[in-house]
């Protein structure tokens, strides 16, 4: 799985993407966090993008640093799901309300 955080939003440029790559590592989760320059969410950044081969790809904006938790939940669900798809979208939480796009795969 490939994770793309934009690098032009604030959180982006505060270290997030080591956090996050340390807590992903710490969940067994195989993702790379990558940098990525402005993704377009600027009316409600911080943006993060979720992506893998023959599934549905995930935007979201409006993030912080307390969305960590939500955001491992989501790279959880993601990994399992063989599509990218969700039946369920609760148990991710406040990131539920984040999404700025899904693009199918």
């Amino acid at each position: 799985m490939n994770i793309l955080l934009c690098t032009a939003c604030a959180l982006g440029q505060t270290g997030f993407a080591v956090m996050l790559t340390d807590a992903l590592h710490q969940a067994g989760i195989a993702a790379q966090v990558r940098p990525a320059g402005c993704m377009s969410g600027c009316a409600r950044p911080s943006t993060i993008a979720f992506r893998e081969a023959g599934k549905t790809a995930y935007l979201f904006g409006d993030l912080t640093a307390a969305d960590l938790p939500d955001l491992i939940v989501f790279a959880r669900m993601y990994a399992a799901s063989p599509d990218g798809g969700f039946a369920d979208a609760r148990p991710l939480g406040g990131l539920r309300t984040k999404a700025l796009a899904r693009i199918p795969g």
